[in-house]
């Protein structure tokens, strides 16, 4: 995974904090759950990202 693609990822994951967090202060359970849904494909994304330099060290 490229330095560019894991910063990517943190700020992605850091934004869906930020948005389950405003949705919890302001009892907005659609931006809680959007923040939610946001750093669940970060981690995906990352996920996706090993994978693929699992195979391309082989």
């Amino acid at each position: 995974m490229g330095a560019d693609d894991k910063m990517e990822n943190a700020g992605d994951k850091i934004a869906g904090k930020a948005k389950e967090a405003a949705g919890k202060l302001t009892d907005n359970e659609r931006l809680e759950a959007k923040g939610k849904g946001d750093q669940v494909k970060s981690d995906l994304k990352g996920a996706g990202e090993k994978v693929k330099d699992a195979f391309k060290k082989d």
